[in-house]
């Protein structure tokens, strides 16, 4: 199941302990849909060492990240229009 979460508008670094506060209780087979203003790439090397995947995509403007736990098969949508 895919849980959103809008960080545009929030400074830092809120987006970021936003989004691992939601991964934190997110059951393993969901997935996150991140919709940002800016490329987080802090979190990356979070999610790396606490064993995430996901994938980027910039679409209208807005930096689009989709969080999965990597153990599990990634959402069907990933390379289709999120």
């Amino acid at each position: 199941m895919e849980l959103q979460l809008d960080v545009r508008e929030l400074e830092p670094p809120i987006p970021l302990e936003r989004i691992l506060d939601t991964l934190d209780t997110m059951p393993k087979k969901d997935w996150l849909k991140v919709r940002h203003n800016r490329e987080p790439y802090p979190l990356y090397n979070i999610l790396r060492e606490t064993g995430y995947a996901w994938y980027t995509k910039w679409q209208n403007g807005e930096c689009i990240i989709l969080i999965w736990n990597a153990e599990v098969q990634p959402p069907d949508m990933i390379g289709t229009a999120l």
